[in-house]
């Protein structure tokens, strides 16, 4: 870094310059059948390198990589050729992040401790969940992250983050008579809660039994659909992309500050607040990728559109009162749902190929792997169904459940229903 910066400040044809110096040090255990087969150590640094140029009333810019292999030379003609890329884009004009310092380390409880013994005991976790007659882990890969990202620029921003990380990966399997089925599971977190990573595993060996003997239901059904945590926070994101300064600043926001979404609706009342950090989350930040210090922005208010939210370029762009920074965390509040006391007939989805949200076309939808369907009596587990509906009727129906989650930058309710859903 030193000696890539020393060279940037020595070229006149730049008019400013951003570097992310990104370093992680991994500890990884794979593990067969409960057994583990594979112990991996790897420290890597990656640094990237924006150069501007001030030209024709624009603000080009051009991104390159170096590494520490590389001679003063050959970083020299990186910087050059990246000049003169930058000449050719024709960005609207736009100030860096103004100069400033700080040196912090996000709060974790898995900082000081052994990433051996930590992984260990996290193996031990996940296995002591493994209760299900000819159920089991058929794999399982623990990765134990340490980042440091720092960035620096023209301007005199110098900020340097620390936060750790882990994330692991499990192939729940339960084994039938004629035939043998799999799920996939991964999950992220930045503190070690071990009663809940084992009440997750066992939830989802529940799931992966209930899909060996799983049928397809006699459709079409109109029925009420509760969604789980994974499709929760896709369904989120897509409002909050709605909210994104660069969302509004190429016309793409379909709602915009002042707009009721949930108008003329019985359902809870949505509130979501893009967040710098989450308790648990791994996706907790204080500064993004330019160095924009990050602040808290309430984006829907009681259903409402509140406020946008995003980086520093597009928050210029739209004039912004205050710039959000690029927040990567997000928290809705809880409702009045509460799945373990429905009465009516429901579709619990268990795993989705993806939640599909379409605003533009009043939209949300998707294809089903696995479901509970409760038919007012009794619990059948389903699959090889689709499910569609009108964004705007769910929006306006919608309950969120009492109880809440984190799920990767999302805290909020563990339950969505949705009304009055078309599933074929």
């Amino acid at each position: 870094m030193k000696t890539i910066i020393g060279l940037l400040k020595k070229n006149e044809k730049l008019s400013n310059w951003r570097v992310i110096e990104r370093k992680r040090i991994s500890n990884e255990l794979f593990f067969v059948l409960n057994k583990l087969e594979t112990v991996r150590a790897t420290e890597t640094t990656d640094t990237s390198v924006t150069v501007y140029v001030d030209h024709d009333g624009a603000f080009g810019e051009s991104t390159f990589n170096v590494s520490a292999a590389m001679t003063e030379r050959e970083m020299g003609e990186k910087i050059d050729t990246a000049t003169e890329r930058a000449c050719l884009v024709f960005n609207e004009p736009y100030k860096l992040v103004p100069a400033g310092e700080c040196d912090e380390e996000i709060p974790s409880n898995l900082k000081g401790v052994d990433p051996v013994l930590l992984g260990q005991k996290i193996a031990d976790t996940v296995f002591s969940a493994s209760v299900i007659e000819n159920g089991g882990i058929n794999a399982l890969e623990i990765f134990i992250y340490r980042n440091e990202t720092r960035v620096k620029n023209g301007n005199g921003v110098d900020k340097k983050q620390v936060d750790h990380s882990v994330m692991i990966e499990a192939i729940p399997t339960f084994n039938a008579e004629q035939l043998s089925v799999e799920l996939y599971e991964s999950y992220t977190f930045k503190d070690l809660d071990e009663t809940a990573l084992v009440n997750r595993i066992k939830e989802k060996m529940k799931d992966v039994r209930a899909r060996a003997f799983s049928v397809k239901p006699k459709t079409p059904l109109n029925v009420n659909v509760i969604l789980r945590p994974c499709e929760i926070t896709g369904f989120f994101w897509e409002l909050a992309a709605n909210c994104n300064y660069a969302a509004v600043y190429s016309h793409a926001n379909l709602y915009s500050v002042g707009d009721d979404i949930q108008s003329g609706g019985d359902g809870d009342k949505i509130d979501l607040t893009m967040k710098k950090t989450v308790e648990g989350s791994a996706n907790s930040r204080l500064f993004d990728e330019d160095g924009c210090a990050l602040h808290d922005t309430k984006i829907i208010d009681n259903g409402v559109i509140a406020a946008y939210f995003g980086s520093n370029r597009y928050g210029q762009y739209i004039k912004a009162d205050k710039i959000s920074g690029n927040l990567t965390c997000m928290e809705a509040s809880v409702g009045s749902f509460d799945a373990a006391a429905e009465k009516e007939p429901y579709l619990d989805c268990v795993s989705l190929s993806g939640l599909q949200l379409d605003p533009y076309n009043d939209y949300i939808g998707g294809e089903i792997r696995l479901a509970n369907y409760f038919d007012g009596e009794k619990t059948v587990p389903v699959t090889s169904i689709t499910m569609s509906a009108k964004l705007s009727d769910v929006l306006k129906t919608i309950r969120l459940s009492k109880t809440e989650t984190v799920e990767g930058g999302y805290k909020g309710p563990d339950r969505l229903l949705l009304k009055n859903v078309t599933v074929l």
